[in-house]
């Protein structure tokens, strides 16, 4: 009789991602399916505000918390453009930048601030964080360099996805939802994941990183 496996009989590693958003829960089922977790949504707890200055703090402070209220590992990310002209802008404040309601105010907003600029460069950046409640945190990044386009292209996607332009000369909004998981900044930062866990890697220590 041969000897079992013993990752054959272990339970899924449940995950909590540190979100209200239930379809933010879904996404992240789709884009980590294959590890073999168990993702749950946070419930009605209510996150810390994001006071970080950058992605990778903003991130943290949202899977900390949620981590160390349900005692599970907990999942949370934060993104944003990054438009050179800009300095940056908006950068962290993406959500929220030059307080517009919603999408299509913002992207105005930001055509508005760029004509007539001539360095359209610009990236998306996003943070992945995963943390554990004896407080370890992993961190995966990734990122897209593109162009800020004049108009919106496409109606697919969201944010800033009509805006940004790709280098073969379509815009993210113009993505096929496979395409942009392969080049987009999210798609790149949950693959690191998944290619640090894909062999069911154990916890680091307490206090280390992965880039």
């Amino acid at each position: 009789m041969s000897p079992s496996n013993p990752e054959l009989s272990q339970p899924p590693l449940r995950v909590v991602v540190a979100t209200s958003n239930l379809g933010k829960v879904v996404e992240f089922e789709e884009a980590l399916s294959g590890l073999g977790w168990q993702l749950e949504p946070l419930g009605d707890y209510s996150l810390p505000e994001e006071t970080g200055s950058t992605y990778a703090e903003n991130a943290m402070i949202k899977a900390a918390a949620a981590s160390l209220h349900t005692g599970l590992p907990a999942l949370a990310d934060d993104s944003g453009l990054e438009v050179a002209a800009l300095g940056g802008e908006p950068g962290l404040y993406s959500a929220r930048f030059g307080n517009r309601k919603d999408d299509h105010e913002r992207n105005l907003y930001l055509l508005e601030r760029t004509r007539n600029v001539q360095d359209r460069r610009a990236k998306f950046i996003s943070v992945l964080v995963l943390a554990y409640p004896d407080g370890h945190i992993e961190e995966y990044r990734g990122e897209v360099d593109g162009q800020l386009l004049e108009g919106p292209r496409g109606v697919g996607g969201f944010g800033y996805d009509p805006l940004f332009g790709l280098p073969d000369g379509r815009s993210m909004a113009q993505l096929s939802l496979e395409e942009k998981r392969a080049v987009g900044h999210r798609g790149k930062a949950f693959d690191a994941l998944k290619k640090a866990h894909a062999h069911g890697l154990p916890p680091r220590p307490t206090g280390s990183k992965v880039n």
